[in-house]
């Protein structure tokens, strides 16, 4: 059952941050764009992204790699069959998904990670591949396990593969991410064993043990992929979102959460600690997908756990919005979890932001969701969370603001400094607007009336009432901020 009762946090329980990540997921593997024309899914799409904005998202994840596959342009991989139906077929009429996200969200002030899933080559549901599908043109580089196809870790082909992929995506598109998620090593099934006896003997590189040395490949490839597009495309972000637990802790594993499920560390041979610690990754989104109360993954542990391991890199939390939704706050059963989980956000220092699971579920406001991100959680715009370790130099100031009187009414206009490389490059502006008397504070978010990508803002007009003082900043890649430019306008 759904608890859609209705409930607002109070202020004094909530204060809205001006720097938040705010993601959302947009998933192609489940099918939903499958048999859509390429007008109806870019109406699609279009809808899903206006009312993610309204809510106060400002980045997407994209998932362009369900499978060895690509809903973008790829001279390596074939078109994906959640794109057309059938693998290798290109849309019809022509598009490429992952160019016209770029430009939707950029348009829109939000940021683009392309989504990969990097040793996942088939899906469960697929019974076709395309004759240049990795899996056909290399069938000794996968291994089948439980229905699915997965490139073979072991083989450190298979890493420059992958890799090879991300370059090209980084290389062609003006994403501001590659993201990947929690499919590294297949999550283990009853009966079966990975079949990589041959690769364990042959590239073991004297790890003996054979955890150890799964671990090592997935580490070695984690460690060469974010270097590989640092060095084409410094401000590209690399991120991962775990498995929710790292590890259940018991006899001899302290670093371990007082949980009882799957862990990254033991099953899946992910070692996100190290990733994290080691600045192998950008970010992490550990995916807390369980209610408060959770008997085997209660989420307030895992908060407070991931919250303390790892705040070496930025930390956002993976929401899932149906099951948040679902389940009644356990101090008042009248309303669902959703004021308390963010509550729990808004105590840990580290949390940086949420990942919603998954965007659709937002916008069809699913138990009132999306109402309380626009009304209250996010009802003001936020700046992305800034990330020092790759640029920590905020740009110049924007240069000759003019309000300009059109038949439209009073626009700002201002004009960007110019840069000298990456790093001095504006890519947006924000605007904040404060009243004859008010002090000018740039830390209030309740004080932006646009982030924007134009150099210019339509400004209210009504009747010269009022006196205000815009003050306009300037953003680089990394969200870095100048100092503000003002502009004193009767409106």
């Amino acid at each position: 059952m759904i608890v859609s009762t209705v409930f607002y946090a109070t202020a004094d329980t909530y204060t809205p941050r001006k720097r938040e990540f705010r993601g959302a997921w947009i998933q192609c593997v489940n099918g939903q764009f499958i048999g859509m024309s390429t007008q109806k899914m870019q109406q699609t799409l279009s809808y899903q992204l206006d009312e993610l904005q309204k809510d106060g998202v400002n980045a997407i994840f994209f998932q362009v790699r369900a499978e060895c596959d690509a809903l973008y342009k790829s001279d390596l991989e074939p078109w994906s069959r959640f794109l057309t139906g059938k693998q290798g077929q290109a849309p019809s009429p022509y598009w490429d998904p992952l160019q016209w996200m770029i430009d939707q969200c950029h348009s829109r002030g939000m940021e683009l990670h392309a989504w990969l899933n990097p040793y996942r080559a088939k899906t469960k549901t697929t019974s076709a591949l395309a004759s240049n599908h990795v899996a056909m043109r290399h069938p000794g580089s996968v291994f089948a396990y439980d229905g699915l196809f997965i490139l073979n870790p072991g083989q450190p082909s298979n890493r420059d593969y992958i890799i090879k992929v991300v370059n090209d995506i980084v290389t062609r598109y003006d994403i501001d991410g590659i993201h990947m998620d929690d499919y590294f090593y297949p999550y283990p099934v009853a009966g079966l064993q990975i079949p990589d006896d041959r690769e364990f003997k042959q590239y073991n590189n004297g790890i003996t043990d054979r955890a150890d040395w799964r671990r090592d490949n997935v580490n070695v490839f984690i460690k060469e992929c974010g270097e590989s597009i640092h060095k084409i495309k410094p401000w590209v972000k690399f991120g991962v979102s775990p498995f929710g637990i790292y590890r259940n802790k018991r006899a001899g594993v302290e670093v371990g959460s007082n949980t009882n499920g799957t862990q990254n560390y033991d099953d899946l041979y992910a070692d996100i600690l190290l990733w994290v610690n080691n600045g192998w990754v950008d970010y992490s989104v550990p995916q807390l997908y369980w209610q408060i109360g959770h008997k085997a993954a209660d989420y307030k542990t895992l908060i407070e756990w991931w919250g303390r391991y790892a705040s070496k890199r930025p930390l956002f939390i993976g929401e899932d919005v149906e099951r948040t939704v679902k389940f009644a706050d356990i101090d008042n059963p009248n309303i669902n979890q959703m004021p308390a989980k963010f509550a729990l956000h808004q105590q840990q220092p580290y949390v940086q932001g949420t990942v919603l699971w998954y965007a659709k579920a937002a916008v069809d406001n699913v138990g009132n969701y999306g109402t309380m991100l626009r009304n209250n959680y996010w009802r003001y715009p936020a700046l992305q969370p800034r990330m020092p370790f790759i640029d920590s130099k905020a740009p110049k100031k924007p240069k000759k603001l003019a309000v300009v009187w059109t038949n439209d009414g009073p626009v700002l206009f201002w004009t960007n400094p110019k840069a000298k490389k990456w790093g001095d490059e504006v890519t947006k502006s924000v605007v904040y607007r404060f009243k004859k008397g008010e002090k000018i504070n740039l830390d209030d978010p309740s004080k932006i009336v646009g982030i924007t990508a134009e150099t210019m803002l339509r400004l209210p007009y009504d009747g010269g009432k009022q006196k205000y003082t815009y003050v306009v900043t300037s953003l680089d890649r990394l969200s870095n901020e100048s100092k503000g430019a003002k502009k004193k306008v009767r409106l």
